[in-house]
């Protein structure tokens, strides 16, 4: 007997439904719980995060310990000259700052960074950039190698309907424990141990707050997990909201155990130099600091946005105005960050993506373009051509 087109509808919407229930979906977590103000610590790595809005609870007892103490566990730091830097988010375009970094060791004028920061793609720069020049090839093979395909996949439909993402990061997660092997997050232990620091960046969804990572107290314990948790934390600062899935970090508090769930640092702040509110002028006298600190930023980004005609269409409309918000907020972590400079009498450097560069990408991660920033960064920084003293450079 043949049946209705009503009732062939009915058959086909069932067997739609009944494979969107059976797709697999995001599992269920430990949610944290509600009103959570003090950080969590992940079990077995203590003091492994802070708030990045907050300064550190362990401060100040840290400014009371005797100089012959600091001696012994920032032996790297004290008694000398200090440069720090700070490298934003950018997707791609953090071809420009690995290039910079690569030319201006060919310059011969590049610094050892007493701190280094980074959030999203400059999180992936940072640990490479921390370790110095010894380490440009690889800055150079990430950011020239490598294209969409390589780092992320899309995902099914049902999948997409029912998952947290639009692609799968698990590529990318591979790459990051390739390129940050054991023998790397021990010499990031080593330098560590000399009292110099490597933060990197996310934001707990959870909370809508920023947590600073301390890169080289997880990488002095030296276990297979202190590893993992570095993968994690590096690709949570990549994860931007709905393209990459968030990733789940476990946390315990008060004896319990449960997950929180961690995003693109650059949503609660794309350049950061470490927690917010601490007293450089302390921090510094503490150190014995010699001279005034140079600080250094890499915006892996233009200042100003093209001029474009927006179609009069929901999803254009949404697409300029999430990144018109994006490159405002950009530009006031730059001016928050010279205002710290101009308090604590810090010289202020800053580079950015020029506009006498051309060009844009075909694809989130196009190896063409990407190459073309990296050679450019580098020969802008290996004359010398790329630093400015003002925040936007008005």
């Amino acid at each position: 007997m043949r049946q209705s087109p009503t009732r062939n509808k009915a058959a086909t919407a069932s067997i739609l439904l009944a494979a969107l229930a059976g797709c697999a979906a995001p599992p269920e977590r430990l949610e944290p719980p509600p009103k959570a103000t003090l950080i969590s610590q992940v079990a077995g790595i203590p003091a492994a995060r802070q708030w990045g809005d907050e300064a550190p609870r362990e401060l100040q007892a840290w400014l009371t310990l005797p100089g012959e103490t600091l001696q012994q566990t920032h032996s790297g730091v004290m008694g000398r000259e200090h440069d720090y830097l700070v490298l934003s988010g950018g997707g791609g375009n953090g071809a420009f700052g690995a290039g910079l970094l690569s030319g201006w060791t060919a310059h011969g004028t590049r610094p050892e960074f007493q701190i280094v920061s980074g959030t999203s793609t400059g999180a992936l720069i940072a640990p490479f950039a921390f370790l110095g020049p010894a380490y440009d090839p690889v800055l150079r093979e990430i950011y020239t190698r490598y294209s969409t395909a390589d780092l992320v996949e899309p995902r099914g439909l049902f999948e997409l309907l029912r998952g947290d993402a639009a692609l799968s990061t698990a590529r990318l997660r591979a790459l990051i424990a390739h390129y940050l092997d054991e023998e790397v997050i021990a010499a990031i232990a080593a330098e560590g141990a000399r009292g110099r620091s490597l933060f990197v960046g996310t934001t707990n969804l959870d909370v809508g707050r920023p947590v600073v990572w301390d890169i080289t107290r997880i990488a002095a314990l030296g276990t297979p997990a202190a590893r993992e948790l570095i993968y994690d934390v590096i690709l949570a600062s990549t994860a931007i909201p709905g393209a990459f899935p968030p990733v789940m970090i476990e946390v315990e508090a008060d004896g319990r155990r449960y997950e929180e769930m961690h995003v693109d640092g650059g949503v609660t702040s794309q350049l950061f130099l470490a927690s917010f509110g601490i007293d450089w002028e302390r921090v510094t006298a503490q150190l014995d600091v010699q001279g005034a600190p140079d600080l250094y930023v890499i915006r892996n980004a233009r200042i100003q946005r093209d001029s474009e005609a927006v179609p009069r269409r929901l999803v254009p409309v949404l697409t300029r105005t999430v990144a018109t918000l994006i490159n405002a907020q950009g530009i006031g972590d730059l001016a928050k960050l010279y205002g710290t400079s101009t308090e604590y009498g810090f010289n202020y450097r800053v580079a950015w993506i020029p506009d006498s560069f051309e060009g844009k990408p075909a694809e989130t991660f196009d190896r063409e373009y990407m190459t073309r920033l990296f050679e450019f960064g580098y020969e802008l920084a290996r004359s010398d051509r790329q630093w400015t003293l003002v925040p936007t450079g008005d």
